[in-house]
């Protein structure tokens, strides 16, 4: 199954807000997310038949299995792009957004590759 960037901007959101909270809905993903009620309800309704999420009987949001694999990656990237342009002096705000394009859009083969240097350089200090 391939997904979109925005179907993982999705994805991660949901699993920022499973973190905070055991109940997700879908007004807290618009609010968070800052998009219509509308697009998010067609978002929700790609990322179930896609197998990404489900709702239970309350209308509450979870990931399943695949979705939270995957959304955990995304996230993992986010985090360690993040972290690796502030590190050389880009400001947390600019490394966020410039973050949040580029996850989307590096290979695994890179991503692999800078975790493993990021990894190396941290033991050597």
């Amino acid at each position: 199954m391939t997904i979109r960037e925005s179907g993982e901007m999705y994805l991660e959101t949901i699993y920022i807000l499973s973190q905070k909270s055991a109940n997700v809905r879908a007004i807290d993903i618009g609010a968070y997310m800052g998009y219509s009620k509308p697009s998010v309800s067609r978002a929700l309704g790609l990322l179930k038949r896609e197998c990404y999420v489900e709702t239970d009987g309350q209308g509450f949001i979870k990931l399943t299995k695949t979705g939270k694999d995957k959304a955990k990656h995304i996230y993992e990237r986010h985090t360690l792009l993040s972290q690796l342009l502030m590190n050389i002096g880009v400001d947390e705000e600019t490394a966020t957004a410039d973050a949040c394009r580029i996850e989307h859009y590096l290979s695994d083969k890179t991503f692999d590759a800078l975790k493993k240097h990021i990894k190396k350089n941290k033991s050597n200090t």
